[in-house]
């Protein structure tokens, strides 16, 4: 007998549940690339965990062969905090949408990142709430008019990355759901980083929001409404005739005609420990640049898992003061009766 581990495929990660999205939704490509990736990471499925909180992403521990915890609205990064410090062993991975993590949960998805506890966050942005039907969510633009906000939102909206950046987070990139090449890579990269990995993943809602991020994806559009970023590559974007490049100017980050030199375009480097240029490529949209696709922030940073269990191991290991028993018994004690 063979003593070689079966190599594994798509259809080992694939679960007998019929999958349940409206026709069109875009977490039928995220689903379809992660199933496809799993099996060329090497992780035995037994070792996989997928924790969701509720929304239409939460459905997606339900469609992988793998373990699931369907957890409360908002609270699957506390879930998966405490499943991966109990068994560090296990890839655990969150999935959540953008109502479910920025708003009910947007503290918990905060101490997860500033802690780095080793999972990965797939954060899926429609810019709407789906499953209670259409009403506006942190992330919806100035201005939306939903059912919640029939005259058009006044809040200013909530940007994933800034969020996950501004919480130390050690990994974070953004993706687009029609993107398939694309969003593999970035599931890649996010697999293989030690800590908190949070991909922001603009996603279709062809019900309540449809269209929303197809600019990024038209052919007629997503060469100048978006750049896709490069590690060690300029930051260039535009049509192939006419392309503009990013440069930083001062603390500000410029668009600037190609012109076949691109000496003084920014290089791009998500591995520099100073946060501020990731924070600033997160944000540039919203200044009449086009929107960063990539990796825009990964460096290495003890996990929180791990180190809880060092101290958990040498608190067993120790003589004395550190032996697990006497730290219970010690301290304000008292016998009844």
């Amino acid at each position: 007998m063979s003593t070689e581990t079966a190599k594994l495929t798509k259809k080992d990660f694939t679960s007998d549940q019929i999958v349940r999205w409206c026709p069109g939704c875009g977490d039928y490509a995220i689903l379809a690339q992660v199933q496809s990736l799993f099996p060329e990471l090497g992780i035995p499925r037994e070792n996989v965990a997928f924790v969701s909180g509720i929304g239409c992403a939460a459905r997606f521990p339900y469609y992988m062969n793998t373990y699931g915890f369907h957890a409360i609205h908002g609270r699957a990064p506390a879930f998966a905090t405490g499943l991966k410090a109990a068994n560090p062993d296990l890839s655990v991975w969150v999935v959540t949408g953008d109502g479910d993590a920025l708003s009910i949960g947007g503290n918990h998805l905060m101490h997860v990142l500033r802690r780095n506890v080793d999972v990965k966050i797939l954060l899926f942005n429609n810019r709407i709430y789906g499953l209670t039907k259409g009403q506006y969510s942190p992330t919806s633009e100035f201005g939306k008019r939903t059912k919640s906000t029939p005259m058009g939102s006044v809040d200013a909206p909530v940007n994933p990355v800034s969020v996950a950046i501004g919480s130390g987070a050690t990994f974070v990139a953004r993706t687009v759901d029609r993107d398939v090449k694309h969003m593999k890579e970035i599931l890649r990269a996010a697999a293989s980083h030690k800590g908190t990995a949070l991909v922001e993943i603009l996603q279709n809602c062809p019900v309540f929001n449809d269209g929303a991020f197809f600019n990024l994806t038209e052919k007629a559009t997503k060469d100048t409404d978006g750049v896709r970023l490069e590690t060690g590559q300029p930051a260039v974007y535009g049509a192939k005739d006419s392309p503009m490049g990013l440069r930083l100017n001062g603390l500000k980050l410029e668009s600037v005609p190609v012109n076949g030199n691109t000496d003084e375009l920014l290089v791009h480097d998500p591995h520099v420990a100073d946060p501020t240029l990731a924070f600033m490529m997160g944000q540039m949209h919203d200044h009449g640049l086009p929107v960063a696709l990539g990796v825009l922030r990964s460096v290495e940073h003890p996990c929180y898992d791990a180190l809880v269990n060092d101290q958990v191991t040498k608190a067993m290991e120790a003589k004395g003061e550190g032996v697990l028993e006497n730290l219970l018994n010690d301290g304000d004690t008292w016998t009844v009766g």
